[in-house]
């Protein structure tokens, strides 16, 4: 499997819309997909089922906030597998698939109560804790069913709390969505700095555990993604030219243009745009670009 967090401490600039359609994307070309959505926004969730299917079926005892429940209020180990559902809409007509692990809004009290986790008297239990607490994630997708899935995609909170942290240990990669913006992209460094320094601390604990219970962490920021663009002749106008050029991270040559109509509407019918029939150029325009992203994206890892 190859395990992706999509991440950008900005809200609002596509990480959920870029989530959702790779996954549909990759699901349409015969890939096996699972989607676990770590914000507690659910804009993930919301986007593949109802806000009445989500607390009818899903909101006591399905979703993600379950998972950790199970490991602060019992220390239990929960099977990842038995949230896993399987969205009726997106996956019609399908050759792969793209199964979902929902969220749940009260999961943003979930890390204060990891937190609690996180203290011990000496520094061997230091040191336990905080693997344990922060391989979370990773130990639960490890424990799903070999060759299960090709891709799995977490869409992570716009923090750097212990769920988001969780999330960056299970995985091999690191898609940063963002606006070409100065706001979206003053904290794409930042971002960087933290990812590095997380995985040199919990390497390091992992080393000195002289443990085969733990393995190293080594996520690899696969690339920022630009979205939500105003274009002119195909291209980003050039008030945003500068922002693209000053960002010092592996960028996406594909980007995804701005179009409130179409992206708007695609989550009230749980069907990713890069799936929905349309028609017109412009429309046309915009699932190419989600298409072309895809592409890209398996050429960055071997695919193509």
């Amino acid at each position: 499997m190859e395990i992706i967090s999509v991440i950008n401490y900005k809200g609002g600039v596509g990480k959920t819309t870029i989530t959702a359609n790779l996954a549909a994307e990759l699901g349409f070309r015969g890939k096996r997909v699972l989607c676990i959505d770590l914000d507690p926004q659910a804009s993930l969730t919301f986007s593949f089922y109802s806000v009445d299917e989500w607390q009818r079926n899903f909101e006591k005892n399905r979703t993600i906030k379950n998972w950790y429940d199970a490991f602060i209020d019992k220390d239990t180990d929960l099977d990842l597998s038995s949230l896993i559902s399987t969205p009726g809409r997106v996956n019609t007509g399908m050759s792969g698939k793209v199964d979902l692990i929902c969220s749940h809004l009260a999961l943003i009290n979930v890390d204060l109560e990891l937190a609690t986790r996180l203290v011990g008297g000496t520094e061997r239990d230091l040191r336990n804790n905080f693997l344990r607490v922060y391989s979370r994630l990773k130990q639960g997708i490890e424990h799903l069913e070999e060759d299960a899935y090709d891709f799995v995609f977490i869409d992570c909170p716009p923090n750097f709390n212990i769920v988001t942290k969780n999330s960056i240990i299970a995985s091999d990669y690191v898609l940063i969505p963002t606006k070409p913006d100065y706001l979206s992209t003053l904290g794409i460094e930042q971002l960087k700095q933290h990812l590095k320094e997380l995985v040199n601390t919990y390497n390091k604990h992992t080393r000195n555990s002289n443990s085969d219970d733990w393995a190293e962490a080594k996520p690899e920021i696969l690339g920022v993604i630009f979205t939500m663009i105003s274009v002119r002749n195909a291209n980003p106008i050039q008030a945003l030219q500068q922002y693209i050029e000053q960002v010092e991270v592996p960028c996406f040559d594909t980007f995804i243009r701005e179009n409130k109509t179409i992206y708007s509407s695609a989550p009230e019918y749980g069907v990713p745009v890069v799936l929905k029939r349309v028609s017109g150029q412009t429309y046309e325009n915009v699932q190419e670009e989600l298409e072309s992203l895809t592409t890209e994206l398996l050429e960055k890892l071997g695919y193509v």
